[in-house]
């Protein structure tokens, strides 16, 4: 019975000793199969001329980076674009790159027609690629902005003054607009250059705002119908998101317009800041109550670049009333301070001091609401006697002289008498 218990073990810790080396060795097979595979990567570094003139040809550099461990071994790329856009011959839409190993890069150029009738706007092509013949095609989709003829208008826009947004200081997690005022700066109809004149009139074929890593841009691109005279203006506003999590700083998003030609685009880098920094809520005296009860003082300061609106503090802790449940106190500038007061009271006599005091505050920054759990104190209670002990001790003092003083008149009258 005992060798057969011990040919069973032996049995049962082969069994086991060889399902680990076959699970150790599927492991390492998942891990070498994983690891032969390239990690393409393919983005568009620029198209010339920007944007697409209607009717010409406009070239478009493609790149595909390797960001794997291991090479491909014959890369192919192909372009197979969409109306409005052809390429130059069906010959040149396929190219084999090759091998492309760790690390490395290769870029090519492709010519693409834009179709005479197309509109003013966006028009896409796919960029397909297999890292080896007979592979699997991957692709990804591009977008090119299309513009009109170039106009002889003289024109030129400016940027006047600082644009505008809402809120000034963004949150993360915040939402806001941000505006424009474009401006023709000519101040004559006509202008003379050798000897031929022009008018002064400026066009926008397009205005596009791009948005950076943790902002983004949610309006999109404006395309001009007409003119704007010398010394009109024009105004433009995109929405704007900035991403939870965002780090505090500033970040720069590209506002770009077309103009009449391309020697009248512009392009502007516009600073956004964020910044976390919000209401601060601090006891302004000691947290304490007397037999339950009490008033709870705080000072209130908006830390947060710009102003703040529909500010309110509130305060938690259990078994604690709070008069006002919360208070309001409405619109805070930046650097602002606010003293406040808030009458407390135990609700039962069974509550054990300290307590947790939650500190909660409500506000806006721009239109977005914010809550924020500002801080967690504790909340003291201190006995004191209330005082009716010592007024009848006080009370019994008085009697005590009273009655002296009674009784030392009355001794001085009889002495008195008897003397007389």
């Amino acid at each position: 019975m005992g060798n057969r218990k011990k040919g069973l073990t032996f049995t049962a810790s082969l069994v086991l000793r060889i399902s680990l080396i076959l699970a150790l060795f599927l492991s390492l097979s998942f891990v070498a199969s994983a690891a032969e595979g390239a990690d393409l990567k393919v983005s568009v570094l620029r198209y010339e001329p920007v944007p697409a003139e209607i009717g010409e040809y406009v070239s478009v550099w493609v790149k595909v980076e390797n960001l794997g461990y291991a090479k491909a071994d014959d890369l192919s790329i192909k372009m197979v674009p969409d109306y409005p856009f052809s390429v130059d011959s069906s010959e040149n839409a396929l190219v084999n790159v090759g091998i492309l190993t760790p690390d490395n890069a290769a870029v090519h150029e492709y010519r693409l027609y834009t179709d005479s009738a197309a509109k003013q706007g966006t028009g896409t092509f796919e960029v397909w690629y297999q890292e080896e013949s007979d592979g699997t095609w991957f692709k990804k989709e591009f977008e090119l902005r299309v513009g009109s003829d170039s106009f002889d208008s003289k024109g030129t826009i400016q940027l006047v003054g600082e644009p505008v947004k809402e809120p000034e200081v963004f949150m993360p997690g915040d939402e806001g607009t941000i505006s424009f005022t474009l401006k023709n700066s000519a101040t004559d109809y006509t202008i003379t250059i050798d000897d031929e004149q022009y008018d002064t009139n400026a066009r926008i074929q397009s205005a596009s705002l791009e948005g950076t890593e943790g902002i983004k841009v949610t309006t999109g691109t404006y395309y001009g119908n007409g003119v704007i005279g010398p010394g009109e203006s024009i105004g433009l506003t995109y929405n704007i998101e900035v991403a939870n999590g965002t780090p505090d700083g500033t970040y720069y998003l590209d506002f770009s317009i077309v103009g009449s030609s391309h020697s009248y685009n512009s392009n502007w880098r516009i600073p956004i800041k964020v910044d976390s920094s919000s209401v601060r809520v601090i006891p302004s005296k000691p947290l304490a109550f007397e037999n339950g009860e009490g008033t709870l003082e705080f000072d209130v300061a908006n830390i947060h670049p710009n102003a703040l609106s529909s500010v309110s503090v509130k305060l938690e802790a259990e078994g604690i009333e709070f008069s006002p449940s919360e208070y309001f106190i409405g619109s805070m500038d930046s650097d602002e301070l606010f003293t406040i007061e808030i009458n407390a009271k135990a609700v039962s006599k069974d509550i054990t001091f300290p307590l947790d005091l939650v500190i909660t505050a409500d506000y806006r920054n721009g239109l977005n609401e914010h809550t924020e759990e500002i801080t967690t104190r504790q909340l003291q209670n201190h006995v004191v006697e209330t005082g009716g002990g010592s007024g009848i001790y006080l009370v019994v003092i008085l009697l005590v002289v009273a009655g002296a003083g009674i009784y030392y008149f009355y001794r001085k009258n009889k002495d008195k008498k008897v003397k007389e």
